[in-house]
């Protein structure tokens, strides 16, 4: 779902519209749409599936929902001033900043095997966007559009480490539960909900609402292909979510990481004049042996804890007879 979602995204900013070949430059409509269609479908979920029945921390999750929209605007808007390509690469360094975010900000420790992870797959993707000579090169990127890159990376690193606050704050409001914790859907509805309000907000500050609505007037396909683009991202959502609650944020973002080699094999793939080479294969193989080191490490038994030994207290030597009972004397 979110490798053609990716798909898809690269078409509503690089494709051409109408008989002028517009571009769509509205970045906060498209999300605000997006992130509306992902709310709906949240609580719809907590409709049929029911919500946790824990306390929430709605302002941890209100600011993670924020500074996740802030990345995606920041990604969003960079294709219009650089490659897909060149955007994909500079985004597969994002399991970095997540790290560093989770480790400043959410307390979070990683053991060796997570950083060692982190390496092999960030370096596979890299190494993947390098190769190919037809992948659309890095001539024409400015350096705005590697400003906004970058831009989004750290506000990767603030919703990482955000994320990893959400659940703290949560045990600490429900201190009779330790296993509290917010529903997939809560926390998906809580935090589109606000990113949301954010987008249209700043849509309206940055003309992208008016501008935006009159773009889609002059050019009605686009419609189609912003609904299928969020509606994409909210089946998407379903899942990273899952991911959220049940595990953690680097965990998601070896997943969402990962999919960007699908996306790009993908995108390569429509297009039958784009191969792949040695170099995007070997790119390949890293990732996948970054990924296998977690499922080794999984199916490695694990070495039980030594037993904990109490020394009893010394008792002072007693005689094992038993002690007569004195005579009563009548």
């Amino acid at each position: 779902s979110f490798s053609y979602f990716a798909v898809l995204q690269e078409d509503v900013y690089k494709k051409p519209y109408g008989e002028d070949k517009e571009r769509f430059a509205f970045t906060f409509l498209a999300l605000a749409v997006e992130r509306g269609v992902n709310a709906l479908i949240a609580l719809l979920g907590m409709v049929l599936l029911g919500g946790s029945g824990v306390k929430i921390p709605h302002r941890e999750i209100f600011n993670s929902g924020v500074s996740q929209m802030l990345a995606m605007a920041g990604s969003n808007e960079a294709l219009r001033y650089v490659s897909f390509a060149t955007q994909v690469l500079g985004k597969s360094c994002k399991m970095v900043p997540v790290m560093v975010g989770g480790l400043l900000l959410g307390g979070a420790k990683y053991e060796t095997k997570s950083y060692v992870q982190v390496a092999l797959i960030t370096l596979g993707v890299c190494i993947f966007n390098f190769g190919g000579k037809k992948k659309g090169g890095s001539a024409g990127d400015s350096s705005y559009g590697l400003f906004l890159i970058a831009f989004s990376l750290v506000m990767d690193a603030v919703t990482g480490g955000l994320q990893d606050k959400v659940k703290k704050s949560t045990k600490k409001l429900n201190p009779d539960n330790e296993k509290a914790k917010p529903s997939m859907h809560e926390s998906m509805f809580w935090t589109n909900l606000s990113g949301f309000f954010v987008a249209v907000v700043l849509g309206f500050l940055t003309g992208h609402m008016t501008g935006g609505v009159a773009f889609c007037q002059r050019n009605p396909e686009v419609i189609s292909a912003i609904f299928i683009y969020s509606v994409s991202s909210a089946v998407g959502q379903n899942f990273i979510y899952y991911t959220i609650t049940q595990f953690s944020p680097l965990i998601l973002t070896t997943v969402t990481t990962t999919r960007k080699i699908f996306s790009t094999v993908y995108s390569v793939l429509r297009n039958p004049s784009n191969s792949l080479d040695n170099m995007q294969w070997g790119g390949c193989g890293l990732v996948f042996v970054g990924l296998l080191v977690d499922i080794v490490d999984g199916a490695m038994p694990k070495k039980a804890p030594p037993p904990t030994h109490t020394t009893a207290t010394a008792q002072p030597a007693t005689d094992s007879k038993p002690k007569s009972r004195p005579k009563k004397v009548d």
